[in-house]
């Protein structure tokens, strides 16, 4: 099992690495590498989640061939043969992990979306009753469905935690016009995800996205799409406002965090590899739920 924690490819310039990705970037593309690096409260993990990498680019691929009908999204190809020849040698590590893209401008803000109140938006509706300064109705249960889902941005930190912002908020950084087409957008998006996912019984509590303009101001989606990464995924059958719920993400290793004592700053804590195995375990299951056929490798 080929574990990428941080590309290494000699004589290419050096990426810039996210939480999860390594972007390199040129004149007219981005190649995108989904490392096993696994994030927690915006921090990095030490230990890696074998063949995550491969199974969020899978996902977000499958995602971006279904969601064309309601915006345009960056992807071009994951045929390594088709990638400019510097990063062709490079095959091993790339194989089933990475996307060629169109360079886009990414906007400064994150697209949230919320179906269900959990997560900072139960804690934020605790002491208000509201989520990112949007009302909601008294008497909600932690993972209560919400009566239409919400749009809640946040901004984007190089460092340190996101934090979130009012869509009006939102528009003062990047104009009213963009931030209400990117809110239609990023609720057309969920909608759509939410009921696929629903036939396959699995609820989408919540998902982010990301998006960008290219030369002439077009937009895209752009980063990944409705992966273990960035949604919360619960299983259907067994939902109940209330209750902890069985989920498809990265909630595993969340509550083993939230159990220890850390301050969720900088240096992790180890992770026993049976959190490890389990958050592994969860990808897999949402690989299947979604694609439609179990992992396998993608080799």
């Amino acid at each position: 099992m080929a574990i990428v924690y941080k590309t290494e490819f000699p004589g290419v310039p050096e990426p810039r690495r996210g939480k999860v990705r390594d972007i390199f970037e040129m004149e007219k593309y981005i190649l995108i590498v989904a490392t096993d690096r696994i994030s927690a409260f915006d921090v990095i993990m030490n230990e890696p989640i074998p063949e995550k990498g491969k199974i969020l680019s899978q996902i977000s691929a499958s995602w971006f061939d279904r969601t064309k009908h309601i915006i345009r999204n960056h992807f071009l190809t994951s045929n390594i043969a088709d990638y400019p020849e510097q990063f062709r040698k490079f095959g091993e590590q790339l194989k089933g992990r990475s996307m060629l893209v169109k360079k886009c401008k990414p906007l400064p803000i994150e697209c949230i979306v919320r179906g269900y109140v959990a997560g900072s938006g139960w804690k934020e509706y605790k002491t208000g009753k509201s989520i990112c300064g949007i009302p909601l109705p008294e008497g909600l249960l932690e993972f209560s469905r919400l009566p239409e889902p919400i749009f809640t941005p946040s901004t984007k930190a190089e460092v340190g935690h996101d934090e979130n912002i009012s869509p009006e908020r939102a528009g003062e950084l990047i104009g009213m016009e963009l931030a209400a087409q990117i809110a239609d957008v990023s609720i057309s998006l969920y909608k759509f995800g939410a009921e696929y996912l629903e036939k396959n019984n699995i609820i989408l509590a919540d998902t982010k996205f990301e998006f960008g303009t290219d030369e002439d101001g077009g937009l895209y989606l752009i980063d990944e799409a409705l992966t273990p990464d960035s949604s919360r995924f619960w299983l259907k059958e067994e939902y109940a406002p209330g209750k902890p719920q069985i989920n498809f993400d990265k909630q595993v290793l969340r509550d083993y965090l939230e159990s220890i004592d850390w301050n969720k700053q900088p240096p992790p804590p180890k992770l026993p590899q049976e959190i490890i195995v389990k958050t592994l375990e969860k990808y897999r299951e949402a690989y299947k739920r979604i694609v439609g056929y179990d992992y396998s490798g993608l080799e």
